[in-house]
């Protein structure tokens, strides 16, 4: 008990102590929410890794996935890494970064607005992204609570109060520069605590063989007839499998929250850097959460189940872990803490530059002096952690669903509205303002008219998660098809230089470096 209570405080004495050592990178609202736009590939990569998979991920999703598809869920884990993170990086990043340096955008709303000279897409682009994080945001603090539960035996009251306290003080103290330091020294957290818990789990099963051997046994529902479905390719249910890897994969392309990294990276260099360490990342915490997973039947006997008979999956991941020595619980914890906060800081400064930056400044408030945006941004960064954490516990001691059913569809509508406004605004300069308006309608409709029918009758899908890859796909097709009927917003989209904007900076240096050496050779 004494081990993992010294890590964990610990590790909050470090997020504390980075916070008010980042506080005076805050003294502008482009140093607040973006760091000075100069953040290096290491740390970019590790936010979007830590911002991408939290405590949702490795205990709500590795173990509801992993006892529904078995050892083939790992297959989310390997579109996390390729789809969501390295074509992300590649397809996103440079014009990303070029583009928002060009129209001096700071959040997506704000992009929306000035690529498509709207007032009125910017402010629909941050309802809906308010609106669909702070449920997402309550949802982070529900995998914590479980394994702290499970560890100290403390009540979720504690557990949800304490993060959302030190994760107050460290981003209203430090803003993006801390989160983004925290999320460094968090991630390696988190890719040690990953490995050395996969080893744990499957020594305890006797090893990777006779664990896979056990699990072959078993049979799903999802397929009667068939043999060993937990240690298939593909698993019992490849077409529902395939929905996962689309939402989990895809959505980071949408999400607010995961495309800022790009804004605030320094140079067109270090978005090459930081695709390949952030694809890294993702196959070792994703796909070894996922690989993890896979493993839940085998503590079926154990794990706790609701009164319709099926397992409460965010209990699949604790249990399995609650048979490890304490060192091991310690790192666990410290792993899940790590994600958790990197995701909920990520989310807090995401909706509080925009709602101050996209609705309030120069709508509500006229003149909004920039010491008057820094001190809102930071109130609101405390409203709307208290809300996430009220949220939490409602959903705790009553019988409400909808706070979780809303988180369930928070990505599928997000990136369903954004995706295709987002990618094709960057590359393509004919979009008009009507197919962003179809997106943001379609992405949001469908996604919570599902839902809704869900609960007067039956969805019109059955699974929220393939409502949103659908929505995510329909963005993609909807935004050319509508473009082309309608008139489009005129819009340079290629970089001012022929470089491009991902070599521009290192192809100024170079040129500068060889300005340099003739000088030298000619005076000589």
């Amino acid at each position: 008990m004494i081990a993992k209570l010294c890590m964990v405080l610990i590790f909050i004495g470090v997020a504390v102590g980075v916070g008010i050592y980042c506080r005076r990178s805050t003294a502008s609202v482009d140093g607040f929410v973006l760091g000075g736009r100069s953040v290096g590939p290491w740390m970019s990569a590790f936010a979007f890794g830590t911002s991408y998979f939290s405590a949702v991920v490795f205990v709500g999703y590795a173990g509801q996935f992993g006892w529904k598809y078995g050892i083939a869920a790992f297959w989310a884990g390997i579109t996390n890494a390729i789809l969501g993170s390295l074509l992300a990086w590649w397809v996103l990043g440079p014009r990303t970064r070029e583009m928002t340096h060009r129209l001096g955008a700071t959040t997506m709303p704000e992009f929306f607005g000035l690529r498509y000279d709207s007032k009125a897409l910017r402010v629909a682009a941050a309802a809906i992204i308010f609106v669909f994080l702070i449920p997402y945001t309550a949802s982070v603090y529900n995998g914590l609570s479980r394994l702290f539960g499970m560890a100290f035996g403390l009540p979720d009251e504690w557990c949800v109060i304490g993060m959302a306290v030190v994760t107050c003080i460290y981003v209203v103290v430090g803003g993006y520069m801390a989160t983004v330091m925290n999320d460094f020294l968090q991630g390696i957290v988190m890719l040690v605590g990953i490995i050395a818990v996969i080893v744990a789990v499957l020594f305890n099963n006797g090893g990777f063989m006779p664990a896979i051997t056990e699990l072959s046994q078993m049979s799903s529902d999802l397929a009667p007839d068939m043999a060993g479905p937990f240690v298939s390719m593909f698993g019992p249910d490849p077409l529902n499998l395939l929905g996962v890897c689309i939402l989990t994969s895809l959505g980071t392309w949408g999400l607010p929250q995961m495309v800022q990294k790009f804004y605030a990276i320094k140079s067109g260099p270090a978005v090459k850097q930081g695709a390949i360490i952030s694809t890294l990342f993702a196959f070792v915490v994703a796909g070894g959460s996922y690989f993890l997973g896979g493993f839940g039947r085998l503590y079926s006997g154990q794990v706790e189940m609701g009164a319709n008979g099926q397992p409460i999956y965010d209990s699949i991941i604790p249990t399995m872990l609650s048979t490890l020595p304490d060192l091991l619980i310690g790192i666990v914890i410290v792993l899940v803490l790590s994600a958790s906060m990197s995701t909920l800081s990520s989310l807090v400064l995401t909706s509080s530059s925009t709602l101050t930056l996209d609705v309030l400044k120069g709508n509500v408030v006229k003149n909004m002096s920039e010491k008057g945006q820094l001190s809102t941004m930071r109130v609101l960064i405390i409203v709307f952690i208290v809300i996430s954490a009220a949220l939490a516990l409602v959903q705790y001691h009553s019988s409400i669903t909808f706070i979780a059913q809303l988180m369930g569809i928070s990505w599928g509508a997000l990136a369903g509205a954004f995706l295709g406004p987002f990618l094709w605004g960057l590359y393509w300069g004919r979009v008009s303002k009507a197919a962003v308006w179809a997106s943001f309608i379609v992405g949001v409709g469908l996604t919570t008219g599902n839902m809704i029918l869900g609960f007067v009758g039956t969805p019109l899908i059955a699974s929220p998660i393939n409502c949103g890859a659908i929505a995510m796909i329909l963005s993609l097709v909807i935004v050319p098809l509508v473009s082309l009927v309608t008139k489009p917003v005129p819009f340079n989209v290629n970089p001012p230089s022929a470089e491009g904007a991902i070599d521009r900076e290192y192809v100024r240096e170079l040129h500068l470096q060889k300005e340099k050496e003739a000088k030298a050779a000619s005076a000589e």
